[in-house]
């Protein structure tokens, strides 16, 4: 085999990849955020899950994106495991759609496709025009990433007997198709080359069923090293996807007569017969699984045990029930999910202090994983207003729920400092930047204050106690002033050389943002404050 074989081999995989992704990516960009949003909120049962999980497969072209989106809601908390299984069996199916529109006979209509992709790419006027041209030229690449394949491993077809073993022991045609797949970390893609060697004569149809199955191994690579960095549910959402193949490859091969069979009279043009077996091992595959998906996630959990880890992203509170059964509980979750959203500032804030105080970069998964669930809790919230304010609420509801709706904003942007804050610490950890003892101690009195007056404000919304309301008036003033004095003092350091200047920039900073941790904490007060003012003026 010439390097120049070797060179085509791979420019065509490597055209067939950026098809993939190219089309994807296009697509992604035509749906938007609603993606993300779809798959989170409509798997409320498995079979929901099957849906959507096909359903965005198919748009995205990617199962492991699909899969490694599931193992990540499993992380955040917005999906059980349970849910995520579902959207992991739909992605297997949805994934089959690659190998089916490969198997038609337009390989020679690639470049005009890309030529027609390219018009609406270049001259299209609007994003969606060139999101659309960008998915043509996917669409074409795919094609001609499968003809410069195919033309490479043309020599082949009179070295037959290298593929006999694969015939001989479909268990090394396992391995070869799981091996090559965790190398390209597309199965899509090494379906595509195992139908363009099957279409060359170099594979019999027995031999290229058993890579196929090894193909819907080896992608299950890539949730795993998603999963590596997240916590013990996103692993659990990982092996499940493992299992899920694993078991599934050994019941086909275990009946591997009877499917052979199946799929030959399926069609007699074998590209088209190998895109079908993907299709039906994953169908049935799904369907032998689905009835089972609640032993099965015991499974899970029994191969990964639980650690009390989950994270609950969602609103607990919000049931849109109460908006139409009784608007004042709605008012009343509003306020208790801007509470708990409060509650989640505080988390944040003593996570930052743990990471500066003991340097300690645990905390920043924690920092960042909170953010997610605030920003989730603040657009559950404004939504579930916003359908709250169409219904006759009462003055003191009116008032109440706008001035709830305000202070969403504000403890969002605490969640924003605090991230901010531990961005520093970033910063701080990557460049080796030191702190004196002296700015150690500012910086623990500046966070003690900040935290302090985001506690007092919590609780005056929960309590409706106005001398916590005034105890955060106050401190927000003293926060102001300590500010001011520390900036300066730290100042005076740099400019006697105590402190390292990059170190000084990080410290004036993170000031910074504790003290607009105090203004939004002095804004929720004002918000108890005038609630409290609003009922005292009703009792008379």
């Amino acid at each position: 085999m010439s390097m120049g074989m070797v060179f085509n081999l791979l420019g065509g995989i490597g055209l067939f990849l950026f098809g993939i992704k190219l089309m994807g990516e296009a697509l992604q960009d035509l749906a938007g955020d609603r993606m993300r949003r779809l798959i989170a909120a409509l798997t409320s049962t498995p079979v929901k899950g099957v849906i959507v999980g096909t359903v965005v497969t198919m748009l995205i072209q990617s199962s492991s994106a699909t899969t490694v989106m599931a193992a990540s809601f499993v992380h955040a908390g917005l999906m059980t495991l349970k849910q995520a299984i579902g959207v992991i069996m739909g992605a297997a199916i949805g994934t089959t759609i690659t190998a089916q529109i490969i198997a038609f006979k337009i390989k020679a209509f690639g470049l005009p496709i890309i030529g027609l992709g390219m018009i609406f790419a270049v001259f299209g006027r609007t994003k969606r025009q060139k999101y659309v041209g960008n998915c043509i030229v996917g669409f074409g690449l795919l094609f001609v990433g499968m003809q410069t394949m195919e033309q490479a491993m043309y020599f082949l077809r009179d070295r037959q007997d290298i593929f006999l073993a694969f015939s001989h022991h479909p268990f090394l045609g396992i391995l070869a198709g799981t091996g090559l797949t965790m190398l390209v970390q597309s199965s899509s893609a090494t379906v595509g080359l195992t139908m363009a060697m099957a279409s060359q004569g170099l594979l019999p149809l027995e031999a290229a069923i058993p890579i196929l199955f090894g193909d819907n191994i080896g992608t299950t690579i890539t949730a795993v090293l998603a999963s590596l960095g997240l916590n013990r549910s996103a692993k659990q959402a990982a092996v499940a996807h493992v299992f899920f193949k694993i078991l599934g490859v050994v019941l086909f091969m275990a009946i591997f007569p009877s499917f052979y069979k199946l799929v030959v009279i399926t069609s007699s043009d074998i590209a088209r017969q190998l895109a079908n077996a993907h299709t039906i091992f994953n169908v049935l595959n799904t369907m032998m699984f689905l009835p089972f998906t609640g032993p099965f996630e015991r499974f899970v959990r029994w191969i990964v045990p639980d650690r009390g880890e989950v994270f609950d992203m969602g609103p607990r509170y919000l049931d849109k029930n109460l908006i139409k059964a009784s608007p004042a509980a709605a008012v009343e979750a509003v306020r208790k999910e801007l509470v708990r959203i409060g509650l989640l500032a505080k988390d944040m804030m003593d996570y930052v202090k743990a990471a500066f105080v003991n340097n300690d970069s645990k905390m920043i998964p924690q920092v960042y994983q909170t953010e997610r669930c605030i920003n989730e809790l603040t657009r559950e919230i404004t939504s579930f207003a916003t359908e709250l304010m169409q219904e006759s609420l009462s003055p003191l509801q009116s008032s109440s729920l706008s001035l709830y709706v305000n202070g969403v904003g504000d403890l969002e942007r605490v969640g924003d400092h605090a991230e901010n804050l531990i961005e520093l610490f970033e910063y701080k950890v990557d460049n080796h930047l030191v702190f004196s003892d002296l700015a150690m101690e500012e910086f623990n009195l500046m966070i003690d204050k900040a935290r302090e007056a985001v506690d007092l404000a919590v609780s005056a919304l929960e309590e409706g106690d106005m001398e916590k309301v005034n105890a955060v008036l106050a401190l927000e003033d003293e926060i102001d002033s300590l500010e001011r004095e520390l900036r300066m003092r730290h100042i005076e350091r740099l400019n006697t050389g105590v402190c390292q200047p990059g170190a000084g920039v990080v410290f004036i900073d993170i000031l910074s943002n504790l003290e607009r941790i105090g203004d939004h904490a002095n804004n929720i007060a004002l918000i108890s404050k005038d609630i409290i003012k609003f009922r005292e003026e009703k009792k008379k």
